[in-house]
């Protein structure tokens, strides 16, 4: 593929993407400096490794390589001890910036507490079926595995979710 044609592909992907990608970093890790880093780096990792994207969905293409690149750096650069207060709302907010903590309202800082205290496959599952808003297939693809799992998966996690909503005390309508 030329060169020019990969760039403006790789540009147009970025325009569309990049604000989803961050938010899914971002929600994974807590930091707005790393979030924007791994946005960067997964399309840089996009732009050398088009030739293997075969076609197809390139929103979930994408979304793999920054969870893969997520997962690197959250095994690389933080401890089981101190991941809770790595988040913006864990236990040390000393570090956060009063931007970070408007981003959040009160039911999104309640909401992204309890999924920082659940394990993190169920973390991702909640995050792209809910959230991100992708579907059965794309979540599958993206975790590279079955549809079946990521149903299981989805409502386990919902399940532990909830319970840990209402052990905080909070009320919601539907999750």
């Amino acid at each position: 593929m030329e060169q020019h044609s990969r760039k403006q592909r790789i540009n147009s992907w970025y325009e569309v993407y990049s604000n989803d990608v961050f938010n899914y970093a971002f929600f994974m890790i807590g930091d707005r400096e790393q979030a924007l880093d791994i946005v960067q780096d997964t399309f840089i990792r996009a732009y050398n490794n088009l030739e293997k994207f075969e076609g197809g969905r390139e929103k979930s293409w994408l979304f793999r390589i920054a969870r893969n690149l997520t997962i690197d750096y959250i095994r690389k650069n933080i401890t089981l001890a101190n991941y809770l207060s790595f988040l913006p709302f864990g236990m040390n907010n000393s570090e956060r910036s009063a931007e970070d903590i408007a981003i959040f309202n009160e039911s999104e800082k309640q909401l992204y507490l309890a999924l920082s205290k659940i394990k993190p496959s169920f973390r991702d599952v909640i995050i792209l079926r809910k959230i991100k808003e992708f579907s059965i297939g794309e979540t599958a693809e993206i975790l590279d595995c079955s549809e079946a799992k990521v149903k299981v998966d989805l409502f386990r996690a919902l399940k532990v979710l909830r319970k840990e909503l209402e052990k905080e005390g909070f009320k919601y309508e539907a999750i």
